[in-house]
Protein backbone atom coordinates (compact mmCIF):
# COMPACT_ATOMS: atom_id res chain seq x y z
CA UNK A 1 0.00 0.00 0.00
CA UNK A 2 0.81 3.62 -0.71
CA UNK A 3 1.79 5.53 2.22
CA UNK A 4 2.51 9.16 1.20
CA UNK A 5 -0.13 11.62 -0.70
CA UNK A 6 2.35 14.19 -2.05
CA UNK A 7 1.00 17.39 -3.52
CA UNK A 8 2.65 19.78 -5.77
CA UNK A 9 2.04 23.41 -7.13
CA UNK A 10 4.26 24.84 -9.75
CA UNK A 11 6.03 21.34 -9.37
CA UNK A 12 7.31 22.37 -5.49
CA UNK A 13 5.95 19.58 -3.18
CA UNK A 14 3.95 21.53 -0.84
CA UNK A 15 2.02 18.87 1.33
CA UNK A 16 2.73 15.16 2.50
CA UNK A 17 -0.12 13.67 3.74
CA UNK A 18 0.73 10.38 5.44
CA UNK A 19 -1.71 7.84 4.41
CA UNK A 20 -0.99 6.03 8.00
CA UNK A 21 -2.94 8.24 9.97
CA UNK A 22 -5.78 6.88 11.71
CA UNK A 23 -8.92 9.19 11.11
CA UNK A 24 -11.41 10.23 14.40
CA UNK A 25 -14.59 8.78 13.94
CA UNK A 26 -15.90 12.66 13.36
CA UNK A 27 -13.68 13.16 10.73
CA UNK A 28 -14.25 9.63 9.13
CA UNK A 29 -18.29 11.10 9.35
CA UNK A 30 -17.65 14.26 7.73
CA UNK A 31 -15.77 12.50 5.07
CA UNK A 32 -19.12 10.47 4.04
CA UNK A 33 -20.93 13.99 4.39
CA UNK A 34 -18.39 15.29 1.57
CA UNK A 35 -19.47 12.24 -0.64
CA UNK A 36 -23.37 12.58 -0.09
CA UNK A 37 -22.96 16.52 -0.64
CA UNK A 38 -21.17 15.44 -3.93
CA UNK A 39 -23.97 12.90 -5.03
CA UNK A 40 -26.19 15.70 -6.20
CA UNK A 41 -23.46 16.86 -8.68
CA UNK A 42 -21.12 20.05 -8.99
CA UNK A 43 -19.94 22.11 -11.62
CA UNK A 44 -15.78 20.79 -12.40
CA UNK A 45 -13.97 22.82 -14.77
CA UNK A 46 -17.01 25.19 -16.31
CA UNK A 47 -18.69 21.51 -16.79
CA UNK A 48 -21.33 20.66 -15.02
CA UNK A 49 -21.46 17.19 -12.97
CA UNK A 50 -24.87 16.02 -12.65
CA UNK A 51 -23.88 12.00 -11.69
CA UNK A 52 -20.15 12.29 -10.69
CA UNK A 53 -17.91 8.92 -10.40
CA UNK A 54 -15.34 8.39 -8.24
CA UNK A 55 -12.83 9.85 -10.71
CA UNK A 56 -15.34 13.20 -11.08
CA UNK A 57 -15.16 13.26 -7.00
CA UNK A 58 -11.56 13.22 -7.04
CA UNK A 59 -10.59 16.00 -9.60
CA UNK A 60 -13.34 17.49 -7.34
CA UNK A 61 -11.81 17.69 -4.36
CA UNK A 62 -8.42 18.19 -5.61
CA UNK A 63 -9.14 21.19 -6.79
CA UNK A 64 -10.68 22.35 -3.90
CA UNK A 65 -7.40 20.77 -1.87
CA UNK A 66 -5.74 23.55 -3.89
CA UNK A 67 -7.83 26.41 -3.20
CA UNK A 68 -7.87 25.72 0.10
CA UNK A 69 -3.84 25.66 -0.06
CA UNK A 70 -3.60 29.28 -2.09
CA UNK A 71 -6.41 29.82 1.11
CA UNK A 72 -4.67 28.89 3.68
CA UNK A 73 -7.44 26.99 5.18
CA UNK A 74 -6.06 23.68 7.12
CA UNK A 75 -9.15 22.78 8.23
CA UNK A 76 -10.56 21.72 4.63
CA UNK A 77 -6.23 20.69 3.44
CA UNK A 78 -6.64 18.21 6.19
CA UNK A 79 -10.12 17.13 4.65
CA UNK A 80 -9.63 17.26 1.17
CA UNK A 81 -5.69 15.15 1.60
CA UNK A 82 -7.63 12.68 4.27
CA UNK A 83 -10.55 12.53 1.40
CA UNK A 84 -8.06 11.54 -1.23
CA UNK A 85 -5.89 9.20 0.67
CA UNK A 86 -8.94 7.51 1.98
CA UNK A 87 -10.88 7.47 -1.48
CA UNK A 88 -8.52 6.87 -4.07
CA UNK A 89 -5.91 4.35 -2.55
CA UNK A 90 -3.50 4.31 -5.64
CA UNK A 91 -3.28 7.81 -5.75
CA UNK A 92 0.69 8.90 -4.96
CA UNK A 93 0.55 12.70 -6.16
CA UNK A 94 -1.73 15.97 -7.03
CA UNK A 95 0.24 18.28 -9.16
CA UNK A 96 -1.24 21.53 -10.09
CA UNK A 97 0.68 23.84 -12.34
CA UNK A 98 -0.73 27.64 -13.38
CA UNK A 99 0.03 29.45 -15.87
CA UNK A 100 -1.81 32.89 -16.27
CA UNK A 101 -5.59 32.62 -16.21
CA UNK A 102 -5.56 28.73 -16.45
CA UNK A 103 -4.82 25.86 -13.97
CA UNK A 104 -3.68 22.36 -15.07
CA UNK A 105 -4.18 19.78 -12.80
CA UNK A 106 -3.17 16.01 -13.10
CA UNK A 107 -3.77 13.23 -10.46
CA UNK A 108 -1.15 11.01 -10.62
CA UNK A 109 -1.94 7.04 -9.53
CA UNK A 110 0.54 3.98 -8.57
CA UNK A 111 0.21 2.45 -12.02
CA UNK A 112 1.41 5.82 -14.01
CA UNK A 113 -2.08 6.76 -15.20
CA UNK A 114 -3.07 10.60 -14.80
CA UNK A 115 -6.78 11.76 -14.97
CA UNK A 116 -6.10 15.63 -16.13
CA UNK A 117 -8.13 18.22 -16.44
CA UNK A 118 -7.62 22.57 -16.97
CA UNK A 119 -9.51 25.28 -15.25
CA UNK A 120 -9.52 28.59 -16.16
CA UNK A 121 -9.20 30.76 -12.74
CA UNK A 122 -11.33 32.64 -11.50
Amino acid sequence: MIHKLTVYINNESVIEYDRNKRLPGKQREYLDKMDSDMDGGFKLADQQIDKPDAKDRAKFVAMTLIHSIEANNEQMIVATCAYLASREASLVEVRANADGENMMLDLVYDQGSEVAFSKTLN
